[in-house]
Protein backbone atom coordinates (compact mmCIF):
# COMPACT_ATOMS: atom_id res chain seq x y z
CA UNK A 1 0.00 0.00 0.00
CA UNK A 2 2.90 2.30 0.75
CA UNK A 3 4.38 1.38 -2.39
CA UNK A 4 1.49 2.35 -4.79
CA UNK A 5 0.39 5.47 -2.35
CA UNK A 6 3.69 6.97 -3.00
CA UNK A 7 3.29 5.96 -7.23
CA UNK A 8 0.34 8.37 -7.10
CA UNK A 9 2.20 11.30 -5.12
CA UNK A 10 4.78 10.96 -7.78
CA UNK A 11 2.17 11.00 -10.38
CA UNK A 12 0.17 13.86 -8.76
CA UNK A 13 3.66 16.09 -8.65
CA UNK A 14 4.47 15.32 -12.00
CA UNK A 15 1.06 16.47 -13.22
CA UNK A 16 2.09 19.47 -11.05
CA UNK A 17 5.01 19.95 -13.44
CA UNK A 18 2.81 19.66 -16.78
CA UNK A 19 0.04 22.38 -15.63
CA UNK A 20 3.09 24.53 -14.87
CA UNK A 21 4.37 23.64 -18.13
CA UNK A 22 1.28 24.48 -20.07
CA UNK A 23 1.24 27.93 -18.43
CA UNK A 24 4.76 28.49 -19.64
CA UNK A 25 3.72 27.43 -22.78
CA UNK A 26 0.75 29.94 -22.82
CA UNK A 27 3.05 32.68 -21.61
CA UNK A 28 5.99 32.07 -23.41
CA UNK A 29 4.38 30.98 -27.17
CA UNK A 30 6.13 27.85 -26.58
CA UNK A 31 4.26 24.57 -28.34
CA UNK A 32 4.47 20.94 -27.90
CA UNK A 33 5.56 18.55 -29.86
CA UNK A 34 3.76 17.49 -32.92
CA UNK A 35 1.97 14.44 -33.29
CA UNK A 36 3.57 11.59 -35.83
CA UNK A 37 1.56 12.91 -37.85
CA UNK A 38 2.15 16.42 -37.73
CA UNK A 39 6.14 15.71 -37.66
CA UNK A 40 5.92 14.33 -40.88
CA UNK A 41 4.34 17.02 -42.45
CA UNK A 42 6.74 19.41 -40.79
CA UNK A 43 9.50 17.46 -42.53
CA UNK A 44 7.90 17.84 -45.83
CA UNK A 45 7.53 21.72 -44.62
CA UNK A 46 10.69 22.52 -43.18
CA UNK A 47 14.10 24.49 -45.14
CA UNK A 48 15.68 22.67 -47.53
CA UNK A 49 17.66 19.97 -45.51
CA UNK A 50 20.14 19.80 -48.20
CA UNK A 51 22.81 22.47 -49.18
CA UNK A 52 22.42 24.27 -51.70
CA UNK A 53 24.41 23.21 -54.98
CA UNK A 54 27.19 25.37 -55.51
CA UNK A 55 27.13 25.37 -59.23
CA UNK A 56 30.06 23.46 -61.38
CA UNK A 57 32.84 25.77 -59.93
CA UNK A 58 32.56 25.41 -56.54
CA UNK A 59 31.20 21.71 -56.15
CA UNK A 60 33.70 18.90 -56.20
CA UNK A 61 36.84 21.85 -54.64
CA UNK A 62 35.09 22.55 -51.53
CA UNK A 63 37.29 21.16 -48.94
CA UNK A 64 37.35 21.15 -45.09
CA UNK A 65 40.81 22.87 -44.93
CA UNK A 66 40.07 25.42 -47.13
CA UNK A 67 36.75 26.30 -45.65
CA UNK A 68 38.59 26.85 -42.30
CA UNK A 69 41.24 28.68 -43.68
CA UNK A 70 39.61 31.96 -42.31
CA UNK A 71 39.21 30.23 -38.56
CA UNK A 72 43.01 28.74 -38.31
CA UNK A 73 43.86 29.42 -34.60
CA UNK A 74 40.23 29.71 -33.22
CA UNK A 75 39.21 27.67 -30.25
CA UNK A 76 36.31 26.33 -29.55
CA UNK A 77 34.63 24.80 -26.39
CA UNK A 78 32.17 22.18 -26.20
CA UNK A 79 29.52 20.61 -23.73
CA UNK A 80 29.86 16.96 -23.70
CA UNK A 81 28.88 13.79 -21.33
CA UNK A 82 31.34 11.36 -19.89
CA UNK A 83 29.41 8.42 -22.27
CA UNK A 84 30.61 6.34 -25.06
CA UNK A 85 29.81 8.62 -27.73
CA UNK A 86 31.77 11.80 -26.64
CA UNK A 87 34.58 9.76 -25.92
CA UNK A 88 34.44 8.52 -29.68
CA UNK A 89 34.39 12.07 -30.40
CA UNK A 90 37.25 13.22 -28.50
CA UNK A 91 39.18 10.30 -29.75
CA UNK A 92 38.72 12.15 -33.08
CA UNK A 93 39.22 15.16 -32.84
CA UNK A 94 43.22 15.91 -33.07
CA UNK A 95 42.17 14.65 -36.97
CA UNK A 96 39.32 17.97 -37.47
CA UNK A 97 42.46 20.42 -35.49
CA UNK A 98 45.16 18.62 -37.95
CA UNK A 99 43.06 19.61 -41.03
CA UNK A 100 41.62 22.76 -39.93
CA UNK A 101 44.12 24.37 -37.72
CA UNK A 102 41.30 24.94 -35.12
CA UNK A 103 41.40 23.59 -31.71
CA UNK A 104 38.68 22.01 -29.91
CA UNK A 105 38.53 21.92 -26.04
CA UNK A 106 35.75 19.97 -24.20
CA UNK A 107 33.95 20.04 -20.67
CA UNK A 108 32.36 16.89 -19.68
CA UNK A 109 29.59 17.27 -17.05
CA UNK A 110 27.12 14.84 -15.92
CA UNK A 111 23.63 14.81 -17.80
CA UNK A 112 22.04 15.14 -14.60
CA UNK A 113 23.56 19.18 -14.36
CA UNK A 114 23.95 19.57 -17.50
CA UNK A 115 20.78 21.64 -17.98
CA UNK A 116 21.72 23.95 -15.98
CA UNK A 117 25.40 24.45 -16.75
CA UNK A 118 23.98 25.28 -20.19
CA UNK A 119 21.10 27.60 -18.81
CA UNK A 120 24.31 29.14 -16.40
CA UNK A 121 26.79 29.77 -19.53
CA UNK A 122 24.07 31.11 -21.76
CA UNK A 123 22.97 33.71 -19.54
CA UNK A 124 26.98 34.35 -18.40
CA UNK A 125 28.60 37.68 -18.78
CA UNK A 126 31.12 35.46 -19.98
CA UNK A 127 29.70 32.35 -21.71
CA UNK A 128 31.92 29.49 -22.63
CA UNK A 129 30.18 26.75 -24.43
CA UNK A 130 30.57 27.38 -28.80
CA UNK A 131 29.44 23.92 -29.16
CA UNK A 132 26.31 23.37 -27.36
CA UNK A 133 24.62 19.74 -26.50
CA UNK A 134 20.68 19.56 -27.06
CA UNK A 135 18.60 17.10 -25.51
CA UNK A 136 15.62 16.16 -27.13
CA UNK A 137 13.76 17.76 -24.45
CA UNK A 138 15.60 20.84 -24.73
CA UNK A 139 14.99 22.42 -28.31
CA UNK A 140 12.27 24.50 -27.64
CA UNK A 141 13.48 26.05 -24.51
CA UNK A 142 17.04 27.02 -26.22
CA UNK A 143 15.40 28.09 -29.03
CA UNK A 144 12.30 29.97 -27.90
CA UNK A 145 14.48 32.51 -25.89
CA UNK A 146 17.35 32.62 -28.38
CA UNK A 147 20.04 30.62 -27.20
CA UNK A 148 21.14 28.52 -30.00
CA UNK A 149 21.78 29.54 -33.37
CA UNK A 150 19.34 28.45 -36.68
CA UNK A 151 22.06 26.90 -38.59
CA UNK A 152 19.91 27.30 -42.11
CA UNK A 153 22.94 30.70 -41.98
CA UNK A 154 25.52 27.97 -41.97
CA UNK A 155 24.72 25.71 -44.43
CA UNK A 156 23.16 28.07 -46.60
CA UNK A 157 26.83 29.97 -47.08
CA UNK A 158 28.94 27.86 -50.18
CA UNK A 159 31.87 28.84 -48.08
CA UNK A 160 31.09 26.73 -44.84
CA UNK A 161 28.51 24.15 -46.21
CA UNK A 162 30.38 21.19 -47.20
CA UNK A 163 28.06 20.04 -50.77
CA UNK A 164 27.99 16.46 -48.89
CA UNK A 165 26.48 17.90 -46.26
CA UNK A 166 22.68 15.73 -47.26
CA UNK A 167 20.81 16.88 -44.52
CA UNK A 168 18.01 14.22 -45.70
CA UNK A 169 20.85 11.09 -44.86
CA UNK A 170 19.72 11.57 -41.28
CA UNK A 171 16.98 9.44 -39.92
CA UNK A 172 14.09 11.86 -40.18
CA UNK A 173 12.78 11.10 -36.49
CA UNK A 174 16.73 12.03 -34.77
CA UNK A 175 16.62 15.31 -37.07
CA UNK A 176 12.70 16.19 -36.42
CA UNK A 177 13.30 14.92 -32.63
CA UNK A 178 17.01 16.34 -31.66
CA UNK A 179 17.22 19.20 -34.21
CA UNK A 180 14.02 20.84 -34.99
CA UNK A 181 12.50 23.47 -33.56
CA UNK A 182 9.26 25.23 -35.18
CA UNK A 183 10.38 24.45 -39.32
CA UNK A 184 14.04 25.69 -38.39
CA UNK A 185 17.17 23.49 -37.97
CA UNK A 186 18.32 23.88 -34.64
CA UNK A 187 21.01 21.29 -34.05
CA UNK A 188 22.59 17.99 -36.14
CA UNK A 189 21.82 14.76 -34.96
CA UNK A 190 24.89 13.23 -32.64
CA UNK A 191 24.49 11.27 -29.55
CA UNK A 192 21.74 9.32 -31.59
CA UNK A 193 19.53 6.27 -28.73
CA UNK A 194 16.90 4.22 -28.66
CA UNK A 195 15.83 1.81 -25.79
CA UNK A 196 17.19 -1.50 -26.19
CA UNK A 197 16.99 -4.60 -24.46
CA UNK A 198 20.18 -5.28 -23.11
CA UNK A 199 20.22 -9.47 -21.75
CA UNK A 200 23.13 -11.80 -20.51
CA UNK A 201 22.55 -14.73 -22.52
CA UNK A 202 24.10 -17.22 -20.56
CA UNK A 203 22.07 -16.62 -17.47
CA UNK A 204 19.13 -16.95 -19.54
CA UNK A 205 20.57 -20.05 -20.93
CA UNK A 206 21.41 -21.33 -17.34
CA UNK A 207 17.47 -20.54 -16.50
CA UNK A 208 16.39 -23.02 -19.53
CA UNK A 209 15.22 -19.77 -21.87
CA UNK A 210 16.44 -20.02 -25.38
CA UNK A 211 15.41 -16.67 -26.54
CA UNK A 212 14.88 -12.94 -24.12
CA UNK A 213 11.03 -12.49 -23.34
CA UNK A 214 9.05 -10.61 -26.19
CA UNK A 215 6.59 -9.07 -23.63
CA UNK A 216 6.84 -6.75 -20.87
CA UNK A 217 4.02 -9.65 -19.15
CA UNK A 218 6.38 -12.69 -20.34
CA UNK A 219 8.98 -10.92 -18.60
CA UNK A 220 7.44 -10.49 -15.17
CA UNK A 221 5.49 -13.59 -15.05
CA UNK A 222 7.94 -15.74 -16.62
CA UNK A 223 11.62 -14.97 -16.67
CA UNK A 224 11.24 -12.79 -13.34
CA UNK A 225 10.66 -15.56 -11.05
CA UNK A 226 13.20 -18.00 -12.73
CA UNK A 227 16.33 -15.75 -13.09
CA UNK A 228 15.90 -13.63 -9.33
CA UNK A 229 17.52 -16.11 -6.82
CA UNK A 230 20.61 -15.83 -5.24
CA UNK A 231 21.21 -12.79 -4.47
CA UNK A 232 20.90 -11.82 -8.35
CA UNK A 233 17.75 -10.65 -9.95
CA UNK A 234 15.92 -10.60 -13.52
CA UNK A 235 16.30 -6.99 -14.52
CA UNK A 236 17.30 -3.80 -13.35
CA UNK A 237 15.87 -0.57 -14.13
CA UNK A 238 17.03 2.61 -14.43
CA UNK A 239 14.88 4.76 -11.56
CA UNK A 240 16.84 7.67 -9.72
CA UNK A 241 14.57 10.83 -8.61
CA UNK A 242 14.12 12.90 -11.28
CA UNK A 243 14.42 12.89 -15.15
CA UNK A 244 15.70 9.81 -15.25
CA UNK A 245 12.59 8.34 -13.24
CA UNK A 246 10.54 10.01 -15.08
CA UNK A 247 11.77 9.70 -18.69
CA UNK A 248 13.42 6.38 -18.57
CA UNK A 249 11.30 4.37 -15.88
CA UNK A 250 7.79 5.89 -16.37
CA UNK A 251 7.52 6.23 -19.93
CA UNK A 252 8.83 3.24 -20.38
CA UNK A 253 5.40 1.58 -19.34
CA UNK A 254 3.22 4.52 -19.47
CA UNK A 255 3.34 4.64 -23.86
CA UNK A 256 3.50 0.67 -24.13
CA UNK A 257 0.44 0.12 -21.85
CA UNK A 258 -1.65 2.77 -24.29
CA UNK A 259 -0.96 5.58 -21.81
CA UNK A 260 0.89 8.89 -22.79
CA UNK A 261 2.53 12.00 -20.95
CA UNK A 262 -0.41 14.43 -22.37
CA UNK A 263 -3.26 14.15 -24.90
CA UNK A 264 -3.43 15.19 -28.21
CA UNK A 265 -5.05 18.62 -26.69
CA UNK A 266 -1.89 18.98 -24.38
CA UNK A 267 -3.32 18.26 -20.89
CA UNK A 268 -1.47 15.95 -18.61
CA UNK A 269 -2.63 12.26 -19.52
CA UNK A 270 -1.05 10.14 -16.76
CA UNK A 271 -4.23 9.34 -14.42
CA UNK A 272 -5.87 8.09 -17.19
CA UNK A 273 -6.48 3.93 -16.91
CA UNK A 274 -3.94 3.13 -19.43
CA UNK A 275 -1.24 5.25 -17.98
CA UNK A 276 -1.94 4.11 -14.25
CA UNK A 277 -2.00 0.40 -15.74
CA UNK A 278 1.39 0.62 -16.83
CA UNK A 279 2.91 2.33 -13.78
CA UNK A 280 1.20 -0.12 -11.91
CA UNK A 281 2.96 -2.62 -13.74
CA UNK A 282 6.14 -1.09 -13.06
CA UNK A 283 5.80 -1.15 -9.03
CA UNK A 284 4.72 -4.79 -9.35
CA UNK A 285 8.29 -5.48 -12.02
CA UNK A 286 9.96 -4.41 -8.48
CA UNK A 287 9.92 -7.60 -7.13
CA UNK A 288 12.36 -8.54 -9.60
CA UNK A 289 14.63 -5.71 -9.35
CA UNK A 290 17.50 -5.26 -6.70
CA UNK A 291 16.23 -3.18 -4.05
CA UNK A 292 18.42 0.39 -4.52
CA UNK A 293 16.73 0.42 -8.34
CA UNK A 294 15.36 3.64 -6.76
CA UNK A 295 18.56 5.11 -7.08
CA UNK A 296 20.42 3.89 -10.10
CA UNK A 297 21.08 5.86 -12.80
CA UNK A 298 21.87 4.70 -16.51
CA UNK A 299 25.74 4.16 -14.50
CA UNK A 300 24.34 2.01 -12.25
CA UNK A 301 22.45 -0.54 -14.22
CA UNK A 302 24.85 -0.86 -17.02
CA UNK A 303 27.35 -1.90 -14.47
CA UNK A 304 25.03 -4.26 -12.72
CA UNK A 305 24.31 -6.25 -16.55
CA UNK A 306 28.03 -5.67 -16.77
CA UNK A 307 29.22 -7.29 -13.68
CA UNK A 308 26.72 -10.26 -13.75
CA UNK A 309 24.13 -8.91 -11.43
CA UNK A 310 21.28 -8.87 -13.15
CA UNK A 311 20.41 -10.68 -16.95
CA UNK A 312 18.73 -8.22 -18.23
CA UNK A 313 18.27 -3.97 -18.59
CA UNK A 314 16.20 -1.43 -20.76
CA UNK A 315 18.86 1.23 -21.78
CA UNK A 316 20.16 3.82 -24.54
CA UNK A 317 22.44 2.57 -27.82
CA UNK A 318 24.98 4.50 -26.62
CA UNK A 319 25.74 2.00 -23.48
CA UNK A 320 27.17 -0.75 -26.10
CA UNK A 321 30.56 0.05 -26.16
CA UNK A 322 30.93 -0.04 -22.21
CA UNK A 323 28.63 -3.70 -22.55
CA UNK A 324 31.06 -5.67 -25.04
CA UNK A 325 34.57 -3.96 -24.07
CA UNK A 326 36.06 -6.93 -21.71
CA UNK A 327 37.79 -3.51 -19.82
CA UNK A 328 34.47 -2.19 -18.47
CA UNK A 329 32.11 -5.60 -18.75
CA UNK A 330 32.40 -9.31 -17.73
CA UNK A 331 29.61 -10.09 -19.59
CA UNK A 332 31.19 -9.23 -23.21
CA UNK A 333 31.00 -12.68 -24.56
CA UNK A 334 27.16 -13.51 -23.11
CA UNK A 335 25.77 -10.03 -24.63
CA UNK A 336 22.73 -10.29 -26.08
CA UNK A 337 20.42 -7.28 -27.92
CA UNK A 338 16.94 -6.80 -28.99
CA UNK A 339 14.33 -4.69 -29.51
CA UNK A 340 12.15 -3.57 -25.99
CA UNK A 341 9.22 -5.81 -24.70
CA UNK A 342 5.95 -4.88 -26.26
CA UNK A 343 3.20 -4.34 -23.75
CA UNK A 344 -0.61 -4.15 -24.45
CA UNK A 345 -0.30 -1.30 -26.91
CA UNK A 346 2.37 -2.96 -28.74
CA UNK A 347 6.28 -1.95 -29.00
CA UNK A 348 6.81 1.47 -27.84
CA UNK A 349 10.98 1.50 -27.25
CA UNK A 350 12.57 4.88 -25.63
CA UNK A 351 13.86 7.47 -28.16
CA UNK A 352 16.71 9.51 -26.84
CA UNK A 353 19.88 11.39 -27.42
CA UNK A 354 21.30 14.52 -28.56
CA UNK A 355 22.10 16.91 -31.30
CA UNK A 356 25.13 19.64 -31.61
CA UNK A 357 24.01 22.98 -32.00
CA UNK A 358 25.68 26.41 -31.42
CA UNK A 359 25.62 29.27 -28.84
CA UNK A 360 24.09 32.56 -30.07
CA UNK A 361 26.35 34.26 -27.48
CA UNK A 362 29.61 33.28 -29.20
CA UNK A 363 31.41 35.29 -31.75
CA UNK A 364 31.07 34.58 -35.62
CA UNK A 365 34.50 33.15 -36.23
CA UNK A 366 33.79 30.81 -33.21
CA UNK A 367 30.18 30.32 -34.51
CA UNK A 368 31.97 29.50 -37.79
CA UNK A 369 34.09 27.14 -36.55
CA UNK A 370 32.08 25.56 -34.39
CA UNK A 371 29.89 24.95 -37.27
CA UNK A 372 32.62 22.98 -39.30
CA UNK A 373 33.45 20.75 -36.24
CA UNK A 374 29.34 19.96 -35.95
CA UNK A 375 29.10 19.15 -40.14
CA UNK A 376 32.26 17.24 -39.83
CA UNK A 377 31.91 14.69 -36.63
CA UNK A 378 27.97 14.52 -37.84
CA UNK A 379 28.73 13.55 -41.54
CA UNK A 380 28.53 10.63 -43.96
CA UNK A 381 32.35 10.44 -43.88
CA UNK A 382 33.10 10.18 -40.57
CA UNK A 383 30.34 7.67 -39.33
CA UNK A 384 32.38 4.56 -40.29
CA UNK A 385 35.13 5.57 -37.93
CA UNK A 386 32.43 7.48 -35.20
CA UNK A 387 30.85 3.90 -35.50
CA UNK A 388 34.44 2.01 -34.79
CA UNK A 389 35.44 4.36 -32.21
CA UNK A 390 32.49 3.65 -30.22
CA UNK A 391 29.64 6.06 -31.17
CA UNK A 392 26.20 5.76 -32.27
CA UNK A 393 25.82 7.98 -35.48
CA UNK A 394 22.44 9.79 -37.30
CA UNK A 395 23.31 8.82 -40.48
CA UNK A 396 21.03 6.65 -42.45
CA UNK A 397 23.74 5.45 -44.74
CA UNK A 398 26.22 4.36 -42.03
CA UNK A 399 23.81 1.29 -41.01
CA UNK A 400 24.14 0.02 -44.49
CA UNK A 401 27.66 -1.02 -44.58
CA UNK A 402 27.98 -5.04 -44.67
CA UNK A 403 30.98 -5.48 -42.85
CA UNK A 404 29.78 -2.89 -40.24
CA UNK A 405 26.16 -4.82 -39.73
CA UNK A 406 28.56 -8.29 -38.65
CA UNK A 407 30.57 -6.26 -36.36
CA UNK A 408 27.85 -4.65 -34.71
CA UNK A 409 24.79 -6.68 -33.42
CA UNK A 410 22.84 -3.61 -32.52
CA UNK A 411 22.18 -2.22 -35.54
CA UNK A 412 19.14 -4.65 -36.69
CA UNK A 413 17.22 -3.82 -33.48
CA UNK A 414 18.27 -0.04 -33.74
CA UNK A 415 16.99 0.36 -37.07
CA UNK A 416 13.60 -1.04 -36.83
CA UNK A 417 13.23 1.06 -33.54
CA UNK A 418 13.64 3.89 -35.26
CA UNK A 419 12.06 3.13 -38.43
CA UNK A 420 9.10 1.25 -37.47
CA UNK A 421 8.76 1.96 -33.44
CA UNK A 422 9.47 5.06 -32.95
CA UNK A 423 7.77 7.88 -31.27
CA UNK A 424 8.52 11.27 -31.97
CA UNK A 425 7.22 12.59 -28.96
CA UNK A 426 8.19 9.96 -26.61
CA UNK A 427 8.96 12.92 -24.67
CA UNK A 428 7.94 17.00 -25.11
CA UNK A 429 10.77 18.31 -26.95
CA UNK A 430 10.58 21.54 -24.31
Amino acid sequence: MKTRTALVHRVYRFITTLIVATLIVACTGVQPAPDQEAATETLASRPPTQAPSQGGETTGVWSLAKAAEPYRGVTITASFLPRPGYEAAISLIPEFEKETGITVKWESIYYEQMRNALVLDFTSDAPKFDVVLIDVVWPGEFASVGWIAPLDMFYNDPALADPNLDLDDFFPILLESFGIWDRKIYGLPFDNYSGLLYYNKCMLEEAGFDRPPDTWQELKDVYGPALTKDGKFAFALQSAKGETQSADSFMRFVWPFGGSLLTDDFKPNLSSPESLTGLNFRQDLMRYMPPNVVDMEHEDVVAALAEGQVAMITEWTGWYKWLTSPDTSKISDCLGITVEPAGPAGRKPALGGFSLGISSRSSPEKQAAAWLFIQWITSKEMARAYIEAGGIPGRRSAYADESLKERFPYFAPLIVSWDKYGNAIYRPRF
